[in-house]
């Protein structure tokens, strides 16, 4: 586990001493104007941050200052959290200061713990910024080494009692009014804590919890409970990495390296039997920054060629800045390939479809029209037409209607209207089939029709709902068109008025 310190350039980090005037970092309290950041120059001059601003500037004339944006700081971090992903994938944000990132079984990628933490700060130090790192087993000691320990430290198990030992009581992210406690007591390191009695010290504290509060921070430095990590996305499922000899400046360059790394990730998949529904490509910049771009796939999928069909019509979106240094390839929502055996052709074919050709399909229609333009109609358990299906989005199956179409129920048209529109109709009886109808202003005979199909109102609905028998007829008009035009509402049913009729769809 590691822990770092690291702010936005505005001047709320901590800066190398240089001749750059003493700046402060300034926000609204309880008791007025008081310093929330302040950079090395202005420390130099004896002054801290929650030092209300007026004894700031009497300890530096010269302060500079500024208000703080906490909206700003949080989105600075959390694009360095996203660029710091480079060392791990698994990185989580604490407070508005702090980034811990779990390297566990990784520092042996980077030459060790040590060459790691060096590898981080040089990283960040190129790109204007200074941070305090510190490596532990715990979350709670790394926290304390990075903001009371000295910079760049590692801590093993067996040294994690000793080398939490000598550290200010603030490492271990209590209160101020807690800390205020503690010093009365003449606890300011937190060593001391190890030889007083558990019993003892939550007398000293007027309430239980403030008590168990300070145990608790205690136990998770020293690994007695555990403390779970909220990282900011969830880690992949498979990745494979790029790095890059010289920052690549070009498409081209980027589009080389997504070739490369396809077949990698694809081996990887492939030894665990799964395929990837959701692919990620991470450019890390030298300036500190990261064009990402997500593709998806209907179906689990490993073929490489597959992969870069997905990245293919879009990788004009990644921008590769002042240059990219690392490119990284993840897979995510993986699952089970099914594989399936490709036909002769259509003479041997059976009547089940190519689900695979399918997916492929759609994947390819996804990739240059963007996601969640390929929809799929699916049954939904209704008597009424326009209720009897739903678009939704495909996920790589197809549904199964055999079930859905009651047995003995008439034709439906292959288009359907979402609406039905209104018809002006001439029928021979009163509840007979139209003679001669009128729709969009056009007049149409009939030259034969076909029904009626009855369908009742769903009255165990909940409004609004039909309230009235629909008939349906299939009817041709005299140039060969074929319509689904039904009446709404029967004469002398007593629910209101005539009858109207609609046409709902259009046969081939």
């Amino acid at each position: 586990m590691s822990a770092g310190d690291a702010r936005d350039k505005a001047g709320s980090y901590r800066t190398e001493p240089s001749v750059t005037p003493p700046f402060v970092l300034t926000e609204n309290g309880p008791a007025g104007l008081r310093v929330v950041a302040a950079n090395a120059a202005a420390q130099d001059q004896g002054v801290e941050p929650g030092q209300r601003f007026a004894d700031a500037r009497a300890r530096a004339p010269d302060l500079m200052a500024e208000p703080v944006d906490r909206d700003a700081d949080a989105r600075a971090l959390k694009a360095l959290a996203l660029w710091m992903e480079r060392w791990s994938p698994s990185l989580a944000i604490w407070g508005d200061d702090s980034l811990l990132v779990d390297i566990t079984g990784g520092a042996h990628l980077f030459g060790g713990e040590t060459a790691m933490l060096a590898d981080i700060a040089g990283s960040l130090a190129r790109g204007g910024l200074t941070a305090r790192l510190g490596l532990a087993p715990t979350p709670g000691a790394a926290w304390a080494l990075a903001h009371e320990g000295a910079d760049r430290t590692c801590l093993d198990t067996p040294d994690l009692h000793d080398g939490l030992r000598g550290l200010a009581m603030a490492g271990l992210r209590l209160t101020d009014e807690t800390l205020t406690l503690l010093r009365r007591f003449g606890l300011t390191r937190i060593g001391q804590l190890y030889d007083i009695d558990r019993k003892a010290l939550a007398r000293r504290f007027s309430s239980r919890q403030a008590a168990e509060a300070v145990l608790i921070r205690l136990d998770q430095a020293l690994g007695r409970r555990t403390e779970p990590l909220d990282p900011i996305r969830p880690a992949p499922d498979h990745s494979v990495r790029l790095p890059c000899l010289e920052p690549l400046l070009h498409l081209d360059g980027v589009r080389a390296g997504l070739e490369r790394l396809a077949p990698a990730l694809s081996e990887r998949l492939n030894q665990h039997g799964e395929g990837g529904r959701s692919f990620r490509l991470a450019a890390f910049r030298v300036d500190q920054s990261v064009a990402q771009l997500t593709v998806g796939a209907a179906r689990p999928v490993f073929d490489p060629a597959h992969i870069l069909r997905l990245f293919r019509d879009r990788l004009e979106q990644v921008d590769p800045g002042f240059g990219i240094e690392l490119l990284e390839l993840e897979a995510a929502r993986t699952g089970p390939v099914t594989v399936v055996a490709r036909g002769f052709g259509a003479d041997f074919e059976g009547e089940a479809p190519d689900l695979a050709a399918i997916s492929m399909l759609a994947d390819r229609i996804t990739a240059r029209l963007g996601d969640r333009v390929v929809r799929i109609l699916k049954p939904v358990a209704s008597h009424l037409p326009e209720r009897a299906e739903a678009l939704s989005l495909y996920d790589g199956d197809l549904p199964d209607w055999r079930g859905a179409i009651p047995a003995g129920q008439a034709p439906r048209p292959i288009r359907l209207f979402e609406r039905p529109e209104t018809l002006e109709v001439i029928a021979e009886v009163p509840d007979g089939p139209p003679m001669r109808f009128v729709w969009r202003r056009i007049i149409h005979q009939v030259r034969r029709a076909d029904g009626p199909e009855r369908i009742a109102p769903e009255w165990w609905r909940p409004p609004p709902r039909p309230s009235r028998a629909r008939d349906y007829y299939r009817v041709e008009d005299m140039q060969g068109r074929r319509y689904w035009i039904f009446r709404e509402g029967l004469y002398g049913d007593g629910r209101g008025g005539p009858p109207a009729w609609y046409v709902h769809g259009l046969f081939a």
